[in-house]
């Protein structure tokens, strides 16, 4: 056998030459036995029996079209259809010129035409049929996801960039499909599962694409992209998706992005779907969004706060307002404790709401940096406080996701109490439940280290993220924070109620205390406290307050107890 380049190699390829005629499969089996070992049949039963029992080392079929039993046709029919069989090169025998057409529908590679008179010949059509079939089957090794067979990234932005240069009229959308939160179907079902989830979705997406003569890729990890003829709709590829996993529920976040302009490059396009796909908002298990100048203005605005940001902090832009949290368990509520919130004051676009900036700075890992002001100008605010009236007021602050993962966050902590002569007891840190369920070693590793130092820690938000009742026994927590979404309703929805007065309860049986935000009525707070509820913020008490209104608000407090 021989190489790409000529040169002989010692390993042998399998080859079988199938012919019901004994003399021609013994002057065969002679020429192509020199660089080949070869196996036999004598009609088309026999030649499957030895295709499936060589399927992975068998290089090439000799195959002869009249056969009793089961002729040749027949045989090729079974190849073509056969995923794992059909990558066999098959070289058709015959002698009749009519026969081509028909054997090169079925998927034959070559025809050596009998008689065999000509072994050079022969011998060059069966070296080439294998060597390409064997350069086939590497390239399609290289330009196809090994998990999900779709093509790779690089391969389908090449087809891409092909099709549009071909058809720069054409009206395509490029889609971005990405599965939200997979990191949790890994965590609950493990990688094993992760993965079948992986190759349900890109069969629907395979199969999609396939009938909308599109193109497909897995791009990295859970996010594919789509290359199809426009559509006004694409519920039914969002009906597919979201029962292509079965039993494991999945989110599958869809950005589209329409080709109106074919000055609009496809790597362009893919970054509007991309965009889009993050802009998904709703509570549908699987919804998609179009990709329009609305998202191109909010892309350009947050690249502004991104930009002003570190000038923003350096020049005080950024306030930290306070609400008050009222202890409710005596005959009277008092405050006696707050959350930290921020607020940037722009001087040319004014208020920027906290929605606004803050997701933007988590996407970019930059919160981190607003964090450390918040927690020095709380700080700041608690030693104030303590130096003005003798009072302590604990004050919470968030810990998000980038701090988790920051090594140097306890001693981060420690030196802003330190610098401000505070006690560690002064200043809570809020975590919110998905953090705790997104790495759940880690953070109690962390949160652990900082209960050791004296801090009290708060789990936020609780009741939107995973946590189960066995995870939630051995969390390293003090208090439970209710989500608001749960005072929403608890004065018309009986359940609602019920289910806080559930987490009220598993809190006491867990012995720690309870916050409730986002309470503004007078009924909610009644019913907090009939149902046990330790603290409560939210407007029904007091809005967020500047620093000068919310110590004035303690100053009140403290006369009306003298």
């Amino acid at each position: 056998m021989y190489d790409h380049f000529g040169t002989k190699q010692n390993i042998h390829r399998k080859v079988l030459v199938v012919d019901d005629e004994l003399i021609n499969r013994l002057l065969l089996g002679n020429i192509v036995g020199r660089d080949y070992d070869v196996l036999y049949a004598e009609n088309g039963v026999q030649a499957m029996e030895q295709i499936k029992k060589n399927a992975k080392t068998l290089s090439l079929v000799m195959l002869d079209l009249m056969m009793p039993e089961k002729d040749g046709y027949e045989v090729l029919e079974e190849l073509k259809n056969s995923p794992e069989l059909c990558r066999i090169p098959t070289i058709v025998l015959t002698s009749e010129k009519s026969a081509e057409v028909k054997s090169l529908s079925l998927g034959a590679a070559d025809f050596i035409s009998k008689p065999y008179d000509m072994p050079e010949v022969i011998m060059a059509r069966v070296r080439r049929s294998i060597e390409l079939a064997e350069s086939y089957r590497m390239l399609n090794r290289t330009e196809r996801d090994s998990l999900t067979g779709l093509y790779n990234k690089e391969f389908f932005m090449e087809y891409c960039e092909r099709y549009n240069s071909f058809y720069p009229n054409s009206h395509m959308d490029a889609l971005v499909v990405n599965i939200n939160k997979f990191h949790i179907v890994n965590e609950l079902y493990g990688r094993d599962k992760g993965n079948h989830v992986l190759q349900k979705v890109a069969d629907v997406i395979a199969e999609f694409t396939s009938g909308e003569n599109g193109l497909a890729c897995r791009n990295t990890g859970d996010v594919f992209y789509l290359f199809v003829p426009h559509r006004e709709s694409y519920d039914d590829l969002v009906s597919a998706l979201n029962s292509s996993a079965g039993k494991i529920p999945i989110n599958v976040r869809i950005g589209i992005c329409e080709k109106t302009d074919s000055s609009v490059g496809i790597e362009q396009q893919f970054d509007h779907a991309s965009l889009a796909c993050g802009k998904h908002r709703g509570s549908q298990m699987c919804a998609y969004v179009f990709y329009d100048t609305s998202l191109r203005e909010k892309e350009l605005y947050n690249e502004r706060l991104l930009r002003e940001m570190n000038d923003a902090i350096k020049s005080k832009q950024f306030c930290v307002y306070f609400q008050p949290k009222y202890n409710i368990r005596g005959d009277k509520p008092r405050p006696t404790s707050a959350e930290a919130l921020i607020r940037w004051i722009h001087p040319e676009l004014g208020f920027i709401s906290p929605g606004a900036f803050i997701p933007v700075f988590e996407e970019n890992g930059l919160i981190h940096k607003l964090d450390r002001y918040v927690w020095n100008e709380t700080a700041a605010q608690i030693r104030r406080m303590k130096d003005k009236y003798g009072l302590s007021v604990p004050i919470s602050v968030n810990v998000s996701r980038v701090d988790i993962y920051d090594p140097k966050l306890e001693e981060t902590l420690l030196e802003t109490i330190k610098r401000h002569d505070l006690e560690t007891s002064d200043m809570l840190l809020e975590i919110t439940e998905s953090e705790y369920t997104n790495n759940s070693t880690q953070i109690i590793d962390t949160v652990t280290r900082l209960r050791n130092d004296g801090f009290k820690v708060e789990m936020d938000d609780f009741g939107t993220g995973y946590s189960s009742l066995n995870m939630l026994s051995s969390l390293p927590i003090d208090v439970l924070k209710l989500d608001m979404s749960f005072m929403r309703h608890i004065c018309e929805n009986e359940k609602d109620l019920q289910m806080v007065k559930l987490i009220l309860d598993i809190a006491k049986y867990l012995g720690v205390s309870t916050v409730a935000e986002g309470v503004e009525k007078e009924e909610q707070y009644h019913l907090l406290k009939d149902a046990g509820c330790d603290v409560i913020q939210g407007y029904y008490f007091s809005r967020p307050l500047p620093s000068d209104a919310f110590e004035k608000l303690f100053e009140e407090e403290l006369s009306c107890l003298q």
